[in-house]
């Protein structure tokens, strides 16, 4: 299905909007960057930026960057850990404060991703998808959206990509900027970090017959 901008705000500011975002902000938070790359270094190891592809608009792939959060320990026979092993305290902190993501800022730069959009995620969930579900690519994916101030980590997926196509379908500028400032007092409370019983999130795996279309 062919996304249409909801507006003139979509079609011609939201982008612009955008750059200049991710500009001003990279500027002001270089400082804080710095400090969270030289801490990563230390307490993790290198490298620094943890980097992976991720579908984008249309299903496109796109170089996403994060700091590091997890060390590379593995078992006897080489295999990694699971995650819960291998999230220290630090990679916690830089989760639940979001610092992790802001590397990010260099993908809304070079338009791989937008302020607000449906999160981008795991590339082999792309078949996984069903007709509803899929819709969350019509648009470049966000540093935040409307599932992160509904619940963040904590919702179920099913309500995840409902709130992503919400989105998808009433895209407004005072619409993006509550968001903006939800994410920002989410993030705050440290709300909705982790699914329930897992060190991050669990796998999406796929819908059944009873799922919408």
């Amino acid at each position: 299905m062919e996304h249409k901008p909801y507006g003139p705000y979509e079609k011609y500011v939201k982008r612009p909007q955008d750059f200049l975002c991710a500009l001003l902000a990279i500027i002001v938070l270089s400082p804080v960057m710095i400090v969270t790359a030289i801490f990563v270094r230390i307490k993790l190891g290198s490298p620094v930026l943890f980097t992976q592809e991720r579908p984008g608009k249309d299903g496109n792939l796109f170089k996403l960057y994060k700091f590091r959060t997890m060390t590379d320990e593995r078992d006897s026979e080489g295999n990694l850990l699971p995650d819960k092993e291998r999230l220290p305290k630090f990679g916690q902190k830089l989760r639940s404060t979001s610092l992790d993501e802001l590397p990010e800022l260099f993908n809304m730069l070079k338009g791989d991703m937008s302020v607000v959009g449906p999160r981008p995620l795991l590339v082999r969930y792309l078949p996984r998808y069903n007709e509803h579900q899929a819709r969350r690519h019509e648009v470049r994916p966000g540093f935040t959206g409307l599932a992160q101030v509904h619940g963040r980590n904590a919702i179920s997926w099913d309500g995840k990509f409902n709130w992503d196509v919400k989105y998808v379908d009433h895209i407004t500028f005072l619409g993006d900027w509550k968001i903006i400032f939800k994410t920002i007092a989410t993030v705050l409370k440290r709300e909705g970090i982790s699914a329930a019983g897992e060190a991050t999130t669990g796998e999406f795996m796929g819908n059944n017959e009873t799922d919408r279309k």
